[in-house]
């Protein structure tokens, strides 16, 4: 992914790292990647032909899975660093999961062009944070999304 030098999904451990959205491991996957920009967590990824909605637009699940896995990734970014730590250092971050997603879709999104997901965070509870999400593609928001993501269940160990 272009600019993000130290993306929280590097430093997940290879047993959770299979996510069609980010997972480094998946070899058909998107390999989304999610870092600091600032206060703000941004992730880019310029969407390929075969993400076609209809000729020259991103399909609308291409932006939702965006938004997802942009969602978790903040939302660990933001409990790692909470906790003391950045991506490139020796700790395993904390993981989440998506609890709920919604999505509203601003305009249409170009395809070929590169999109930036950037975030705002709110922290609700220690287990749990609010991620509202802007994509951008050509500096115009094409779509907004909030995540809603919890530490992810002991029971998915």
């Amino acid at each position: 992914m272009d600019n993000v030098i130290h993306a929280i999904q590097d430093e997940y451990a290879d047993d959770y790292v299979w996510c069609y959205g980010c997972g480094r491991l998946n070899e058909h996957g998107l390999h989304l990647r999610t870092g600091w920009q600032g206060e703000e967590t941004i992730t880019v990824y310029t969407p390929l032909p075969e993400h076609t909605a209809i000729p020259g637009f991103v399909y609308g699940g291409l932006i939702a899975s965006l938004i997802d896995c942009h969602g978790t990734g903040s939302a660990s970014l933001a409990l790692h660093r909470k906790n003391g730590h950045e991506p490139g250092y020796e700790v395993e971050p904390p993981r989440f999961v998506t609890a709920s997603l919604s999505i509203d879709f601003m305009k249409p999104t170009p395809l070929g062009v590169r999109l930036k997901a950037v975030s705002i965070l709110e922290e609700v509870h220690p287990k749990r944070w609010k991620i509202h999400v802007e994509v951008f593609a050509n500096n115009l928001v094409c779509a907004k999304g909030m995540v809603d993501a919890v530490v992810m269940p002991k029971s998915f160990v």
